[in-house]
């Protein structure tokens, strides 16, 4: 692509050299710059990509975006913009030559719930004949082709290459998990979504947003301004959850036409004479265009909220109320989101990515509404991550669970015993008891916690102590298939810990 079509859609302020010549790629790092490629000098948090222009055009970058013309090179072409990130993003979207724009995208954001809610979207357009391609926290994909994520939303020049890929490989519509993050970087301003849905907003990430208001601001951008009608995509809609008090701000600041969905009469998408069982959800949902019974595999309340997203979604969409319900009635897994270690012990194994104080607190709820017998959680915070979350998941916990089991997530660099302190400053504010693992060896009979630093060991500790009829639930990893210690990512995966337990006991 001519380097003058890249400026008709960043609209650059001021340029420099050779306007003329081809661009054959898009490159922000310049360790990976190719012959021809267009660098865009972006500023970070620990880098501030101007001082590696030189690197860049050592690599071959036929020309550099910068926002400092006082970095501007002699003898190289120069385009200075106000946001290199936003101006990366429409190039790319202009390279890969709008690679969505006659598709529906779907973009989900949120702190909880945006991946079982992609998964529950995906099966409503698959009724509605739509394949379509998944962008999200356990991975990329489309039928058979399946990239791995390193980010729940990637940076631009990588989500419009990967879009790409997939409409490439038949992909009729795109369903993606929008981050705080990718809002915040302007990653995903190169997109032009349909749908917008927002799940609700809890503490997380406050290690990167400074409080809730600007985490709250970071999620807000995709209705307050990527949401909003042009040329291209005319009917945007926007679908909210009102039950959320950030939800209610949300409809009300929204540049396109919403459509609100929860559990109050107000709503205009909700769900009547509900039911809770280990069998999974069933009620009445009430639409716009009209009630209809339905039945889900998927567990607990936290769960209805997202179908109750992803029913409003399909509303949005202007698709059928039975093709709707059809899709959500379908047989939606999701890896790692309530997702069973099968034994022969008659003990109930539940692994979840819950990873945040609410979201552990709604997954445990979940394990109340259906547990015959009792509750053993088995769970830790990451390090490098939010502090302030420890001790409250830790409390949620135990509030909960029969036995909390305090163990390691992805420590990363810090020292796992001190995360598990800070975790257990809020076990211990209940005043239960705490348990050593030689008090454990016969069994426990008292609401109780213990810590075991190695998550191998507390995994091993509570299939071993669980009798027939509890749940275990093993919380924060989920679908991860590996876990962080220092900087180096070992292979470790709760499904696999869990049932190599249950064979240490055959």
């Amino acid at each position: 692509m001519r380097l003058q079509e890249i400026m008709r859609a960043v609209g650059p302020s001021e340029t420099g050299g050779e306007l003329t010549q081809e661009i054959e790629g898009l490159c922000y790092d310049s360790r990976q710059v190719q012959p021809g490629d267009l660098f865009f000098a972006l500023r970070g948090e620990a880098s501030d990509g101007h001082d590696f222009i030189d690197a860049a055009r050592n690599g071959g970058a036929a020309a550099v975006v910068l926002e400092d013309p006082a970095r501007a090179p002699q003898g190289m072409t120069w385009l200075r913009v106000g946001d290199a990130r936003r101006a990366m993003a429409l190039s790319a979207a202009a390279f890969y030559g709008y690679p969505a724009d006659g598709i529906p995208v779907i973009g989900i954001t949120g702190t909880n719930g945006k991946t079982t809610t992609t998964y529950l979207v995906e099966a409503i357009l698959a009724e509605a004949g739509i394949q379509s391609a998944i962008l999200g926290t356990i991975s990329y994909r489309f039928g058979t082709r399946n990239i791995t994520a390193p980010h729940t939303t990637p940076e631009s020049v990588d989500l419009q290459r990967t879009i790409r890929e997939l409409v490439d490989c038949g992909a009729r519509g795109v369903v993606m998990e929008v981050s705080s993050h990718a809002l915040e970087q302007r990653r995903v301003d190169g997109c032009r979504f349909d749908v917008g849905v927002f799940t609700n907003l809890t503490r997380d990430h406050l290690d990167y947003h400074r409080d809730m208001e600007s985490y709250f601001g970071s999620k807000a951008r995709l209705f307050t301004e990527l949401l909003a009608a042009d040329a291209t995509k005319p009917r945007r809609a926007a679908a909210i959850n009102i039950d959320d008090p950030y939800g209610i701000r949300l409809a009300a600041d929204s540049t396109a036409p919403v459509i609100t969905y929860g559990l109050n009469d107000k709503a205009m998408v909700r769900a009547g004479d509900v039911t809770f069982s280990v069998d999974g959800i069933a009620g009445t949902l009430v639409t716009p265009q009209g009630a209809t019974p339905f039945r889900s595999r998927l567990l607990g309340r936290f769960n209805l909220y997202n179908i109750l997203a992803a029913v409003a979604a399909g509303v949005a969409l202007d698709l059928p109320v039975n093709t709707i319900r059809d899709g959500i009635e379908g047989d939606v897994r999701v890896p790692g989101r309530l997702e069973r270690v099968e034994n022969d012990r008659n003990v109930t194994v539940l692994v979840d990515y819950a990873h945040t104080g609410d979201a552990l607190e709604n997954v445990l709820r979940t394990v109340v509404e259906i547990a015959k017998g009792r509750i053993i959680t088995v769970f830790g915070c990451g390090g490098d991550r939010d502090r302030g979350k420890r001790p409250v998941m830790g409390e949620i916990a135990g509030r909960y669970s029969d036995l909390a089991v305090i163990t390691s997530d992805n420590p990363r660099t810090e020292e796992p015993g001190g995360i598990i302190d800070e975790i257990l400053g809020g076990v211990r504010s209940l005043g239960i008891r705490a348990y050593t693992q030689e008090d454990l060896a016969a069994g426990f009979a008292e609401k109780g916690f213990t810590a075991v630093e190695s998550r191998r060991d507390a995994i091993r500790l509570a299939v071993k102590v669980a009798r027939e009829g509890d749940i275990v639930l093993l919380a924060g990893k989920g679908h991860e298939d590996y876990q962080i210690i220092g900087k180096v990512k070992h292979h470790f995966d709760d499904r696999e810990e869990a049932a190599a337990a249950f064979r240490e006991l055959e």
